[in-house]
């Protein structure tokens, strides 16, 4: 009897460019597994899949090494933030309320 498989499509998007592949996985293979075996790290040698975030369709999975794939998933693979956005609006914040004070 032939193994069962579902189709997925792993999306990853560097800065400069995105990459969407479409392929069949095993049923019951996991999140990390499915991109793991999507061939994407040959094209971004800079990914560690081992431990990046990955999501579905815009939900970020935190158990992505345990979690059965679907049929249809997209699975994204989540780039680290270089800056903090809490620590961005602050700053913004303080540059705003400098401007204001120097105008009045």
């Amino acid at each position: 009897m032939a193994e069962s498989v579902v189709e997925i499509e792993v999306v990853y998007a560097a800065v400069n460019r995105q990459v969407l592949l479409a392929l069949s996985v095993a049923t019951g293979s996991s999140l990390r597994a499915a991109v793991q075996s999507s061939q994407i790290a040959a094209q971004f040698p800079e990914l560690d899949l081992a431990t990046c975030p990955l999501g579905i369709f815009g939900k970020v999975v935190s158990d992505a090494d345990v979690r059965a794939v679907q049929a249809g998933d997209r699975i994204e693979i989540y780039r680290p933030l270089l800056a903090d956005p809490m620590e961005i609006r602050r700053l913004r914040a303080a540059r705003a309320a400098k401007a204001k004070q120097q105008g009045s």
